[in-house]
């Protein structure tokens, strides 16, 4: 099991960005959060298979029709809490 932070800008705020996170994540088992950052970009923690992890950060890179993803950074962080689902973070 992989954990990774991800850090998303662009116009990822008030356009169902953090809906759409969770619903892929849901769709390739990924379990974590996201969260609005205060300078505009969402924050993601997404556990999970490698494989998935792949497939999943694409399509956080694609977004929704309703968002643009301007850049994402993507780290490999310490395995230090287990998550069951996926949530949003208010």
């Amino acid at each position: 099991m992989i954990q990774l932070q991800i850090i998303v800008s662009g116009k990822v705020q008030g356009v169902g960005y953090r809906y759409y996170t969770q619903m892929k994540a849901i769709q390739f088992g990924i379990t974590g959060w996201v969260r609005n950052l205060r300078e505009g970009g969402v924050e993601i923690l997404a556990s999970g298979a490698k494989d998935n992890l792949e497939k999943f950060i694409d399509e956080v890179r694609r977004g929704n029709p309703f968002s643009t993803v301007d850049h994402i950074e993507v780290n490999e962080i310490e395995n230090t809490e287990t998550y069951k689902s996926f949530a949003i973070k208010y």
